[in-house]
């Protein structure tokens, strides 16, 4: 287990973003809800108005090398202040990750529609997508409902993940839920292998604790 007490073992990356400019970001290890933490705060403000809706940065665990297996953490995620409207808070796992972070597969949270008094927001709590071809915002105009769902999630509150990940299966389960929340079955990448990392956002504060590969 990984506690994320330090940045020992991590390589923090903003994700290439095409026609943008990075999103820039901060990392350190504070403490949070009682324990020291990951803390990573991404800020979107300087990013090219031509390019794709937000940014994107990833904590890469340097000695991960994995196909299938589980990946747990426990993790916190709210919108920055200051940051847009529309930002979510959104944290996340993300796994066979290659070329420093311009390829992987990834499940985040979005942590202000877990308890929204909005149905359609509530339908939009968990989120897969696979970076650089498959960005949530395609996954969801071609297919509508199918690579996200609702979960029960408390912004600013610790949250457990888990991911399974087999061949090009990979399923969702949160806050210890003996059944996935997300299941996707046609892994964008195939059949691979990278690292592992954990995933921030668009205009979101997060923090990250216990990180678990096997």
């Amino acid at each position: 287990m990984l506690p994320l007490d330090s940045l020992e073992g991590l390589e923090v990356e903003a994700v290439p973003e095409k026609g943008a400019d990075r999103t820039k970001f901060k990392a350190d290890v504070v403490s949070y809800g009682g324990r020291r933490a990951l803390h990573i705060r991404n800020d979107d403000s300087a990013m090219s108005a031509s390019g794709p809706t937000g940014g994107q940065s990833l904590a890469i665990v340097k000695s991960s090398d994995f196909r299938d297996g589980t990946i747990e953490v426990e993790l916190v995620g709210m919108p920055r202040e200051g940051g847009a409207p529309d930002s979510r808070g959104f944290i996340g796992v993300a796994f066979r990750v290659q070329d420093q972070g311009a390829r992987f597969e990834a499940f985040y949270l979005r942590f202000t529609n877990g308890r929204a008094d909005d149905q359609v927001r509530r339908n939009h709590s968990t989120q897969y997508m696979s970076q650089p071809d498959y960005p949530w915002s395609r996954l969801r105009k071609e297919n509508p409902g199918v690579y996200e769902s609702y979960v029960d999630i408390e912004e600013k509150a610790w949250t457990k993940v888990k991911v399974v990940v087999a061949g090009t299966r990979a399923q969702l389960y949160v806050n210890g839920a003996t059944q996935p929340c997300l299941i996707v079955n046609d892994l964008k990448l195939g059949d691979s292998r990278g690292q592992v990392a954990l995933w921030i956002g668009s205009d979101t504060e997060a923090y990250f604790s216990r990180l678990k590969i096997e």
